[in-house]
């Protein structure tokens, strides 16, 4: 509903991210949005996601209005509306805006969701499997002989090793990493050579 600008020495770092799970390029206007954009797409509970999808209008004395961040559509139908903001940074103005946001998004049934800064250890993970999230990645021969491979928990090098040529099947490994069809403790650690992978249940 407001284009995106990237003005010459401004603060905040706008762009575009293509969504794998649209299939379509969605606007951010700052990293924290961006990064927010990777967690979104890396869900398989999204279905759909716009950027900037509405303006809100309301009175409190005088004229207010507010365009969130996304709109989310979700795999039961559902709808929720995100508007990311690091926590230090909401004023009483933003607190204003996200409050009637929230109020309207009840109203019509809809989830609201105020963000913030994610914790750096899985985002840092995401940030490198969003690098795989895209289908070119995903080369089904490679990719059995790795849920085969994984069907009981190994370290990602050796086991990726045993698949074939890490060369070939690393960037199968990371997108089925980025897919959840193989799983591995993104919370905690730093994803590595020795992080052990396992497949999905019910995968």
């Amino acid at each position: 509903m407001r284009p995106f600008r990237w003005p010459q020495g401004g603060r905040s770092f706008a762009g575009w991210y293509f969504c794998a799970t649209t299939g379509e390029h969605i606007g951010y206007e700052s990293w924290l949005e961006r990064d927010r954009l990777i967690l979104l797409d890396a869900d398989p509970q999204v279905t759909g996601i716009a950027s900037q999808p509405f303006w809100l209008h309301w009175h409190d004395g005088r004229r207010r209005r507010h365009a969130p961040d996304y709109f989310v559509r979700l795999a039961n139908g559902q709808g929720r509306v995100v508007d990311v903001r690091a926590a230090d940074r909401v004023d009483e103005a933003a607190a204003e805006a996200f409050a009637a946001t929230e109020r309207a998004c009840r109203a019509v049934g809809w989830e609201f969701v105020r963000a913030g800064v994610a914790d750096p250890v899985p985002m840092a993970n995401m940030r490198w499997l969003s690098r795989y999230r895209r289908r070119r990645c995903l080369r089904q021969d490679v990719a059995g002989r790795l849920l085969e491979v994984f069907s009981e928990p190994q370290p990602l090098r050796s086991g990726a090793a045993v698949a074939g040529d890490p060369l070939v099947v690393l960037p199968v490994l990371f997108h089925l990493l980025w897919s959840g069809a193989l799983v591995t403790d993104m919370i905690s650690r730093l994803l590595g050579s020795d992080s052990v992978v396992h497949t999905a249940r019910g995968q």
